[in-house]
């Protein structure tokens, strides 16, 4: 038990979940839920698993992050045993949270309206590409075509050079929060209603949604070209070099911030320049006022011009190295840094799902687990040992 469940309640326990997800969104939403206390099986495929469990050792470091407080379960849902192994489990549980192919689990019998038919209170959270109703249905989707097609990959990178994807799989993540956001709204609904409903998320919505500011931006502007790491709406908002190879980005966004800046970098020239007294000054003369602070900050130690522009209550921060988190402190004193087991056996650190609340906690209960690990032990905690038994002499399960 982490420090943070000790001192707060799980709020989801007693719940339980099916996830029938691959990659990252829904087994992202399915983390979330568990870690917020969910009974959570991860339905798989025998034989492969979720597909990022066949993609090396990259595709190992993402099962890793997104798969502890699950139970893994094969079911061979190309057997009709095994679809009735699936409608079993979901009959004892109150979401289901899916990201397969738009019209593959309605041609198995196992969409919505069908499991619905057998439970109406049940909670189906469907994850795609594209919400279903529109045009787009059955085009293919993943996070980087959500980037694409919402003009995100337009703002991302430098003028000249060609669009590029966020370095994270952005994405996919948010629409794995509403995912999990719309599970929550309905289970508070079914407490007044008695009834479930179907949760559509879709990627290209969640990256329009993310990006729309943009959109707006553009109806009453010309549309901006790459930001880099700037902002149209601040004279001074960029990453700055310091020792070789090391940044930090700072960030001039009142009036106050300006005065204050140039004090922390030791910089009175820049004050007394009539160019940069004003915002839109230094929007106009941005390239040069760029310039000047870059040569001001070069090869001077990063902490201490973070620290100084801190002192000073002016935005900084350093462009840390994902590894650098690893020893954060404020990650570490919030107890969101966890220990956990890849599935080559290597100790490694992840990160909670970061929600706190005066009486609401996350936990790490136990470590992504091997294909089918949990099947049989799955079952028999819902009450259906007996049916697993007949389900698996059906073939419901494959080699496990």
């Amino acid at each position: 038990m982490t420090d943070t469940e000790s001192a707060a309640q799980l709020p989801l326990s007693g719940i339980t979940v099916i996830e029938l997800g691959n990659l990252i969104a829904a087994p992202f939403t399915g983390l979330m839920l568990g870690d917020l206390g969910a009974e959570v099986i991860k339905v798989e495929r025998p034989g492969t698993g979720d597909v990022i469990r066949q993609a090396g050792d990259t595709g190992d470091a993402i099962f890793t992050a997104l798969n502890r407080n699950k139970h893994s379960a094969t079911i061979d849902l190309q057997n009709d045993a095994g679809c009735e192994a699936y409608r079993e489990l979901v009959a004892a549980a109150d979401i289901v949270v899916e990201n397969l192919r738009p019209g593959v689990t309605e041609r198995l019998g196992i969409g919505y309206d069908a499991l619905s038919d057998e439970r109406d209170d049940l909670i189906y959270v469907s994850i795609a590409g594209f919400r279903q109703g529109g045009p787009y249905d059955d085009r293919p989707g993943m996070d980087v075509v959500g980037q694409a097609m919402s003009g995100m990959m337009r703002m991302t990178g430098s003028s000249g050079q060609k669009p590029l994807r966020a370095g994270t799989s952005v994405v996919d993540f948010g629409t794995g929060v509403y995912g999990a956001f719309g599970a929550m709204l309905a289970l508070w609904m079914r407490e007044t209603t008695g009834t479930g409903q179907k949760i559509d998320a879709g990627l290209f919505e969640t990256a329009s949604h993310w990006t729309h500011y943009w959109t707006v931006f553009a109806q009453l502007f010309d549309d901006h070209p790459p930001l880099g790491s700037s902002h149209p709406a601040f004279g001074l908002y960029d990453v700055f070099e310091t020792e070789p190879n090391e940044w930090l980005f700072a960030g001039v966004i009142t009036k106050h911030h300006w005065p204050a800046f140039c004090e922390a970098i030791d910089a009175p020239e820049l004050l007394a320049d009539e160019r940069f007294e004003t915002n839109e000054g230094r929007q106009a003369n941005a390239d040069v006022l760029y310039d000047l602070i870059q040569e001001a900050l070069r090869g001077r130690d990063r902490s201490a011009v973070v620290d100084a522009l801190l002192d000073v209550g002016v935005p900084s921060a350093p462009v840390n190295h994902p590894s650098e988190l690893l020893d954060d402190p404020h990650l570490t004193a919030l107890d969101l840094l966890v220990e956990t087991q890849s599935s080559g056996d290597e100790t490694v650190q992840a990160m909670l799902t970061p929600l706190g609340g005066t009486d609401i906690g996350v936990s790490h209960r136990c470590d992504p687990p091997s294909l089918g690990e949990n099947t049989a032990t799955v079952f028999e905690s819902l009450g259906l040992g007996d049916r697993y038994t007949v389900l698996e002499a059906d073939g419901a399960f494959g080699d496990e």
